[in-house]
């Protein structure tokens, strides 16, 4: 295996080889690394090749915990250094000998002559005594003039593009702060030019703090106190991720499982955009910002295109510029932000943060409704299509919009018709349970709540409710439906809808339907979905004369209360309902031939 993956043979001579990551092409300008393993033996080359091999990824993973060269970091750079300079220079001032300092060591030279230890026959004996009190005397004359000399080299070095002298510092300053700036490039240059010009302006400093002058400021305009942080690397235990699990952990909102889940994906992008050793004191509006720009330009579906295998988000939306695939909704985008911000709330909550960086940073929601009601002409033809009136297989979509003698009949069959009658939303439908649609006084009624058996679950408690059957649906033969459910001994009466692994009932059908509509030639771009349903009874509602407030809690837009909990109204309440329902119309809508299944063979 290891030769297969590993190990190439070039002549006679085993080479390592390892594919650069992805990401890190562009920083090695090439996409292998090759070394010899300097040998013609196999069995010892793979004894070799292990060590090479943990080498090349250990490099990989110390550059990838490193930055790109930021504004803040040049900044912080050439504040950091010119202050350096300027703590330097008190640092050997105040270990400078002072007078008395050289008094004493002259008196101790007056003493060592008395004594006879130093005399005129001993010439290099007498130089050597002298030596340590002269270098104390010239001490602060001769620091002066390393200084004046430094200056007037690093002018030289400024004006003829030579950084020998500042690339010690400047490598110091790269090492620290983990840059991914590689020697040679611009940006190194450019950091070499920056902190030259912070070391003049300090020599300049030092040299007039010689003569007792310490107003001096910088005159080079780039000189000044960063307003930003040099970045740096998140501490052991403290990365963005990790933090993110320990709020999965203590889930405070108490959040679904699938949304906990979306939401560390959508943290997981942001650490995509910042790097994975981002320290999470360091995220800001701008880092948010920046982010939420990346998203409006990010493709649908990216992570599952190859096209965008192994890129990063910056690189998938640069891709994106040539392949030009569609980009996210304005909705999509914001549900990423939401995910973020409900983490950052966290992350203030508990300190980390000061405020949510990403609090007012959600886009404003579209005036213009994106999912439109279906007209009376175009559900004619969708219920005249293959889908409702027989298909060639109901197992797989692409053959729903092929007609042929199979008729649906199960959930998919009856969520958009019961949508259309009752507004009621399509998991709400499909997670029913025979013992949820029942009789009362005289009203056959579905029990949209989360009580009784089964994975049952609502948009909000204000969600549970009770909402009459519509007397088209009774046409249609929905109790006849109800009623061989129930003596098949079935729990449910949907039985075949089921959740997807997010936890979230029929999403695949909900996924499947707006591409049947598009095969069948009503729907172009967004607008047409199962949702479609449920606004054309909202509308129907409307037409009927009910303003949006006297039917809300029909749909589900209203407050929890006990009674919707256990679903026990009053009988005035009931009548109010049925009266609602009823009145759900579409003139010209033409649906008897859905009660007909004579010569059609139905779905299992």
């Amino acid at each position: 295996m290891a030769r297969v993956t590993y190990l190439e043979r070039r002549g006679a001579t085993y080479y390592a080889r390892l594919d650069v990551p992805l990401d890190l092409v562009a920083h090695y300008g090439t996409s292998t690394r090759k070394k010899s393993l300097r040998t013609k033996d196999e069995n010892e080359a793979k004894k070799r090749l292990w060590p090479v091999i943990e080498s090349w990824q250990a490099e990989f993973d110390e550059v990838r915990s490193r930055r790109e060269l930021t504004s803040d970091d040049k900044a912080a750079a050439v504040w950091q250094h010119y202050e350096a300079t300027l703590e330097g220079y008190d640092r050997k001032q105040r270990a400078m000998p002072t007078p008395e300092d050289q008094d004493a060591e002259l008196q101790s030279l007056y003493r060592r002559i008395d004594l006879g230890e130093i005399t005129s026959d001993n010439f290099f004996g007498m130089i050597n005594a002298y030596t340590d009190f002269e270098l104390m005397l010239r001490a602060r004359i001769d620091d002066a003039n390393l200084r004046s000399r430094r200056l007037a080299a690093l002018k030289r070095a400024l004006a003829s593009g030579d950084n020998k002298l500042i690339a010690p510092v400047v490598q110091d300053f790269v090492a620290k702060h983990r840059l991914l700036v590689d020697e040679g490039s611009d940006e190194y240059r450019e950091l070499c030019v920056l902190m030259t010009r912070a070391e003049i302006e300090g020599l300049q400093r030092t040299l007039e703090r010689d003569e007792g002058d310490f107003t001096g400021t910088p005159k080079d305009p780039i000189v000044k106190p960063a307003s930003g942080v040099a970045r740096e690397a998140a501490a052991p235990g403290q990365t963005i991720m990790e933090l993110f699990e320990i709020y999965a952990r203590e889930n405070p909102n108490q959040i679904k499982s699938d949304t906990l889940s979306q939401a560390r994906r959508d943290v997981g992008l942001f650490v995509d955009h910042v790097g994975s050793t981002f320290p999470v004191h360091r995220i800001d509006k701008k880092a948010v910002r920046e982010w939420k720009a990346l998203l409006l330009q990010y493709p649908i579906k990216a992570t599952e295109t190859k096209a965008f295998a192994g890129m990063k988000i910056a690189q998938i939306v640069k891709h994106n510029e040539i392949i030009k695939k569609p980009t996210i909704s304005a909705p999509t985008v914001n549900r990423h932000l939401s995910g973020f911000s409900a983490f950052c709330t966290w992350l203030t909550n508990h300190g980390y943060l000061t405020a949510n960086p990403a609090a007012d940073m959600f886009l404003k929601k579209s005036k213009e409704k994106t999912t439109k009601p279906f007209t009376v002409d175009e559900m004619n033809v969708l219920f005249k299509s293959p889908f409702f009136t027989g298909c060639q297989n109901a197992a797989a979509p692409r053959f729903w919009s092929k007609p042929g003698n199979v008729l649906i009949r199960d959930h998919r069959f009856w969520v958009p018709l019961i949508m259309l009658f009752s507004g009621a939303r399509p998991a709400e439908i499909a997670q029913l349970a025979i013992d949820d649609v029942r009789q009362d006084r005289g009203h056959w009624i579905m029990h949209i709540t989360i009580e009784g058996d089964g994975d049952k679950s609502v948009k909000t408690t204000g969600s549970m409710r009770v909402v009459p059957i519509h007397p088209e649906l009774v046409k249609l033969g929905l109790l006849k439906h109800h009623a061989a459910m129930k003596k098949q001994g079935e729990k449910r009466l949907f039985p075949l809808a089921e959740r997807n692994e997010r936890g979230q009932m029929i999403a695949t059908f909900s996924r499947d339907f707006p591409r049947y509509l598009t095969k069948i030639g009503l729907k172009e771009g967004r607008g047409l979905s199962l949702y479609s349903f449920r606004h054309g009874a909202a509308d129907a509602l409307r037409r009927a004369g009910f303003l949006d407030e006297q039917f809300g809690f029909i749909l589900g837009h209203t407050a929890g209360t006990m009674t919707q909990r256990y679903g026990t109204l009053p009988q005035g309440m009931l009548e109010q309902r049925v009266e609602l329902i009823n009145s759900i119309a579409y003139p010209g809508l033409m649906i008897d031939h859905l009660k007909a299944a004579d010569g059609v063979e139905e779905a299992a």
